[in-house]
């Protein structure tokens, strides 16, 4: 039976948390595609704050990379918007002219920053927060300007000016009202969250309207009303958001603020739902993560037939922390004569507390400096409790009392992540019948802590409290991935041991929490099995994206195609032919890549094979966890400081080690003397030439962690360079992580142990007969894809739907 064909517009945490749901349900239901505007994968911009304040990377925010997408065949889009729906024919066409037709259409268009309507808005150096190119920005214009302005005092606004003072920015806040974050605090909670800024750097201009932004075409000041002005570089607007609806409203879809909905997220045209910021539900937008994954939920199971009560709408709590203050808020503010407020004004500790209780139930709360009370208040919110019993407040009790047992006393139906509703005792289930330890395996298991991540300590709290003696045994132990409990090395031996062959039946046999596997654990095992059995079938479907499609994937969603050039030497017959298919393939970019060879960037999927198949040259591996390139210095025949032949020996290394997989990327280089010109001392393997014999450095990196390799030995032969070379790498593949670098894998096993295995001769011999294994169930990959046509319909073909 043929699959029902779901497209989304939209690639933001909600839209995809509607196709997790929909794949726990029924993963055979539909062939999905998904588009979005970004050239990412689906990341998390509740953490763009922590990008800009340099807490974390942006690496570190991906909720799915692309072998998630992969994995789960869902054809995704990347940088490609959709500029028209034509809801009678069922299809979608987006700005690159491509239509794709659907069954069921889902809108998750997301918000867009609120732009002030006054003079000067379009002026360069003007921008939103709403994305990570948005960071971006902000992180480039701190190096060269000084001087910033944030136009709105919300948690957008205040999180922009953190970061932009983290940056080394002088910071304004310019905001409206006569109180910060009026909309979740009241009047006393905000001023003490502006003394507590101040101290931290930022400027306040508070009760100011900004009527012009002024400069010639960068914006260098604002213009208040009330006729004063102050100075900008740099102005981010931050002052709201509003629902990205034009191509729903342009497509005759209903909207009003948002894209209106019913209790089941359909939209006024049959088949056409809407979730996220962009939908209005009961005319409410919502712009939480909670609520937004509600509404998720309940399209996943309308999708999936599974039709139970619909959407209701959501009571939100906001769950803040601003500039590292904690910070919630729920329901009602500010109190009046119809209800009664229970105040803590603590001014030592910097902590407010204010419950507003009317005919003894609590329909407001706010909470500034300590918020552990907050997912227990809002329950009693929520459920509507009568608390006319819990009205009592301790006073000056020490605070190791306060924290004796707050895992132990938490009710098991209190939520413990608010972001996707999950309870302690669903933690806690997960903990005692799945066998997950970590706060990474509790979020894979249940989606805990995979959205703001507040609630990661009291997880962290709440795995030590259920696992009691046995939590100090698995607290440092590395997992695989959250589908398994069993490290690296429990999944090899028992590889091993239990003489396990496929992907499914290690899968099988070890008892995976997730019969499919993951995006991390697939590649992994396909990796364990090929590093254990020489023979082993890779599976290619299970690797990583760009080394199943054998070309980089570019944030335009094209490619790129680097042939091998053995140590960086090329001949004119080879550039010819490089520059010829370059006009053929009208290739966007050629460019000589650090790895001394030539790219051709911009090349569309199914054009991979032609442009193969003209090149006629070896596929250069620069999309593989394999050996990536050999950089050679011109040596000894040409410069009259070499001591080595380096070009020959880079070469044969080349050569013999070219096909040869490995946990992460290999790079290498050949110097013919200590001047170093190949930048061997900060390569996986560098080989520096002297006079009468080669130094052998290992564990350099050249990237953003930075490390000079060390010396391993001194060796006076080549034949000597390729057997210890050899044996290296082998003893590498068998003991590293996998994804772990050399230099890390160094560190971590120690550079003197490496030495001692080395210095046994069988030892290496033995290491090097199984890589010579390995190395002969090679094939050449590209020719491989040129010669059967089964590969080429599976991968490379428009229609295909392993797009990623």
């Amino acid at each position: 039976m043929a699959k029902r064909k779901l497209v989304m517009i939209g690639n933001g945490m909600a839209g995809v948390r509607v196709i997790e749901e929909i794949l726990k349900l029924n993963r055979d239901l539909y062939e999905i595609t998904i588009f979005g505007n970004e050239p990412h994968p689906n990341y998390n911009r509740i953490q763009l704050s922590n990008v800009l304040q340099g807490n974390t990377t942006f690496e570190e925010t991906i909720i799915n990379d692309l072998n998630w997408y992969a994995a789960n065949l869902i054809q995704l889009f990347t940088g490609e918007t959709v500029t028209g729906i034509d809801t009678n024919k069922k299809l979608v066409i987006s700005d690159r002219g491509r239509e794709v037709a659907y069954d069921e259409l889902i809108l998750a268009t997301g918000s867009l920053p609120f732009v002030l309507p006054v003079p000067g808005a379009d002026k360069e150096g003007v921008i939103g927060f709403r994305d990570i190119k948005d960071c971006e920005d902000m992180i480039q214009t701190a190096k060269q300007y000084k001087k910033a302005v944030v136009i709105g005092g919300g948690l957008l606004g205040l999180e922009a000016a953190k970061g932009l003072i983290h940056l080394g920015m002088k910071v304004d806040i310019v905001h409206l009202m006569e109180h910060l974050m009026e909309r979740q605090l009241d009047a006393v909670a905000s001023s003490m969250l502006k003394r507590e800024l101040e101290e931290q750097g930022m400027n306040f201009l508070m009760e100011k309207a900004t009527v012009e932004l002024t400069g010639s075409d960068r914006v260098e000041g604002i213009r208040f009303k009330d006729g004063t002005e102050t100075e900008a570089d740099l102005v981010v607007m931050a002052a709201g958001i509003k629902p990205n609806v034009s191509l729903a409203k342009e497509s005759g879809i209903y909207v009003n603020r948002g894209i209106v909905v019913n209790d089941f997220m359909e939209t006024n045209i049959p088949h056409v739902y809407a979730v996220g910021e962009c939908a209005e539900h009961r005319e409410i937008v919502y712009g939480l993560v909670a609520p937004l994954y509600e509404q998720g939920k309940v399209l996943a199971q309308v999708l999936c037939n599974q039709k139970d009560k619909g959407y209701e709408g959501s009571i939100t709590g906001t769950q803040l922390k601003v500039s590292g203050i904690d910070l919630f808020s729920a329901g009602e503010i500010y109190d009046d004569n119809t209800s009664k407020a229970i105040v803590v004004h603590n001014e030592y500790e910097g902590i407010y507390k204010k419950v507003l209780v009317r005919d003894d139930h609590i329909v407001g709360i706010v909470l500034y400096g300590d918020t552990k009370d907050s997912n227990r208040l809002f329950k009693m919110l929520n459920e509507k409790q009568d608390v006319s019993d819990f009205t009592s407040i301790s006073f000056l009790h020490s605070q190791e009392a306060s924290d004796t047992n707050d895992v132990a006393s938490m009710p098991n139906d209190e939520v413990v992540c608010g972001c996707n509703g999950i309870s302690k005792e669903t933690i806690v289930n997960a903990i005692q019948e799945e066998g997950v330890t970590t706060v990474e395996q509790v979020g894979g298991c249940t989606n805990a802590g995979r959205s703001c991540g507040r609630c990661k300590p009291v997880i962290q709290d709440i795995i030590a409290y259920t696992l009691g003696d046995e939590f100090a045994q698995t607290a440092e132990k590395k997992t695989v991935c959250g589908c398994t409990t069993l490290s690296r090395d429990e999944v090899v031996e028992e590889i091993r041991e239990k003489g396990l062959t496929t992907i499914k039946e290690v899968m099988n046999v070890l008892h995976w929490k997730n019969e499919e596997g993951c995006s991390k654990c697939r590649p992994a095992l396909n990796y364990f099995l090929g590093m254990i059995y020489p023979d082993y079938a890779d599976e290619r479907d299970s690797r990583l994206v760009n080394e199943k499609m054998h070309a980089n994937i570019q944030k335009d969603g094209t490619y790129s195609v680097i042939p091998r050039m053995y140590g960086g030497v090329t001949t004119a017959k080879d550039l010819r032919k490089l520059a010829d298919i370059a006009e053929k393939y009208d290739v966007q970019l050629l460019k000589i890549t650090g790895g001394q060879r030539i790219g051709l960037y911009g090349l569309e999927k199914e054009q991979l094979p032609a442009v193969w198949e003209d090149l006629g040259m070896p596929s250069g591996y620069a999309y593989g966890k394999t050996l990536r390139t050999v950089k050679t210095c011109v040596g000894a025949q040409f410069c009259r400081f070499g001591t080595q032949d380096s070009m020959s020996l880079g070469i044969e290394l080349e050569k013999r080690f070219e096909r040869l997989d490995t946990p992460h990327k290999v790079k290498m280089g050949v110097s013919a003397c200590p001047r170093n010109c190949a930048e061997a001392g900060i390569k996986d393997v560098g080989i520096v030439g002297l006079d009468g014999g080669w130094e052998i450095y290992v564990a350099g990196n050249g990237g953003t962690d930075l490390r000079a390799g060390d010396l391993l030995c001194k060796v006076k032969t080549e034949e000597e360079v390729y057997e210890i070379t050899g044996a290296y790498l082998q003893y590498y593949r068998e003991t590293a992580l996998y994804l772990e670098r050399t230099s890390t894998w160094v560190e971590r096993v120690g550079l003197d142990h490496v030495k001692e295995v080395l210095a046994n001769e069988k030892t290496r011999n033995e290491l090097n007969e199984r890589l010579n294994q390995t190395l002969a169930r090679y094939e050449e990959p590209w020719q491989k894809a040129v010669e059967e046509e089964q590969i080429r319909n599976a991968y490379y073909s428009k229609r295909e739907l392993l797009k990623l």
